[in-house]
């Protein structure tokens, strides 16, 4: 696992073996974002529409966007609300502005109730439509209004004057006369002109008529994110951070898992590979109970989920030539009398269930004494009368630096490590033997409480 592309096949294993604890942490997500979304109370969000007449360029657009937003309107709105204990600066994290197209600006508000943003929306628009009005016409360019009107007059003085100029002139039908009206219509005419360019070109009659769009709309649900998508997302987020987590510590794992990997790590040959029934699915209980190991069983975390499941195995008599076959290697390969010490690593179950049938199967021919050994701190007992030491443990529940450690004790005690067997565990079937003990059954008990008085 820690080599190989993580694949689909994977998060399926996941899921499969850790439905119960991923279920678990989802819900526990979902209270975490409903708490969240208690101690934070729901925003609701309007907005008004402010219509900008004129040409408009984008870079004016920003600038207007920045004012509706400014410090200056928004605390006139604050003091227009007149809300206890709300001023200004709490309002300008809830007011937001942006150019839509048309030349409009949408202003937003967000309160703690409907109506407030609501009214927040209106107000900043009304205060933002003032402020610009004063900026561009205002009491800021006094003199330029003052100029435009009489201006204003002098044109419309000097239409009067061509009017009266034309009823005075000859009413004849003589060339003079009629070249005196023609030039006098087209001075009224250039004179209207210029009159309207000069208005379309002012920015105080162009840009300062804004329009509020009419009132915001009352809002009628949450502003996101609303307490369903905080208790959605709280368990979402912990559900994917579970399945994370699972597969960063499966690639950080550096347990070994097949058989030439131990057998290097050992520095000795594999002899067989011998399996264990898997006494859990018949309601076998750990040996280490309590409130701890029950809610382990609870959640699924008491067995190994980056494993691959017990296969269903054959009956009895052919799982017991497994180990009778081992026995037959370390007989053609061990001179007589054949003694050897069988070494399980400390908290390997499997491999302590196999040493004891593997000693039950032998019938002391080879004479085998188990003893466990703590992977921590190994200290394997000196050598008596035993031609060499036999290690017996689990695939993919130790690492190479373990397995160096006891390959090492093994060596301090002058014991030649001659050979390895693997255990696994498969699902027994129901046999017509499986309610009759073996007929050695007893030795094999006898033999694993003399390796547990030894080891001490």
């Amino acid at each position: 696992m820690s080599e190989d592309t993580i694949r689909l096949v994977t998060i399926g294993r996941i899921f499969r073996r850790r439905w119960r604890l991923l279920a678990v942490l989802a819900v526990v997500g979902a209270l975490v974002g409903y708490g969240v979304s208690v101690v934070f109370p729901p925003r609701y969000t309007t907005s008004a529409s402010v219509l900008l007449p004129g040409q408009w360029e984008e870079r004016e657009l920003l600038t207007q966007v920045d004012i509706a937003t400014s410090s200056t309107v928004v605390d006139s709105a604050a003091a227009a609300l007149g809300w206890k204990g709300v001023s200004g600066a709490d309002l300008r994290d809830r007011v937001t502005a942006k150019a839509a197209d048309g030349n409009i600006i949408k202003i937003s508000g967000t309160a703690d109730t409907p109506e407030r943003a609501q009214q927040l929306s209106d107000q900043v628009a009304r205060q933002f439509v003032g402020f610009a009005a004063r900026i561009a016409g205002g009491g800021t360019d006094s003199a330029a209004a003052t100029e435009s009107d009489a201006l204003r007059k002098k044109v419309e003085e000097t239409d009067r004057r061509i009017t009266d100029l034309a009823k005075a002139a000859d009413p004849g039908r003589t060339v003079e006369s009629v070249q005196a009206r023609t030039a006098l219509e087209n001075l009224r005419t250039s004179l209207e002109e210029a009159m309207k360019k000069l208005e379309e070109a002012n920015p105080a009659t162009n840009k300062a008529g804004m329009v509020v769009m009419g009132p915001a709309a009352r809002p009628t649900g949450e502003a996101p994110p609303t307490r369903m998508q905080l208790v959605v997302g709280g368990a979402l987020l912990f559900f994917l951070l579970a399945v994370i987590g699972h597969l960063a510590a499966a690639r950080m794992d550096r347990r070994l898992r097949t058989e030439p990997e131990i057998a290097a790590a050992l520095g000795s040959a594999l002899l067989g590979t011998v399996d264990v029934p898997d006494e859990r699915r018949g309601g076998h209980q750990s040996e280490n109970g309590g409130p701890r190991a029950w809610i382990r069983r609870l959640l699924g975390v008491d067995t190994r989920w980056d494993l691959p499941a017990p296969q269903r195995s054959d009956d009895e008599a052919v799982r017991r030539i497994r180990y009778r076959r081992v026995c037959a290697h370390l007989r053609d390969q061990l001179p007589s009398p054949r003694r050897l010490l069988v070494v399980v690593p400390d908290g390997d179950e499997i491999a302590r269930r196999a040493a004891g049938q593997l000693a039950a199967e032998a019938k002391s021919d080879p004479q085998l004494r188990v003893v466990e050994v703590s992977v921590d701190r190994p200290i394997v007992p000196d050598r008596a009368t035993e031609s060499g030491a036999l290690v017996v443990l689990s695939a993919g529940s130790w690492t190479a630096e373990e397995l160096a450690g006891i390959a090492e004790a093994c060596a301090d005690g002058r014991h030649e490590v001659v050979g390895i067997v693997v255990a696994g565990t498969v699902r027994a079937r129901e046999t017509r033997s499986a309610d009759r003990l073996p007929d050695d059954a007893t030795l094999a008990l006898a033999v694993h409480s003399h390796a547990r008085g030894g080891s001490a």
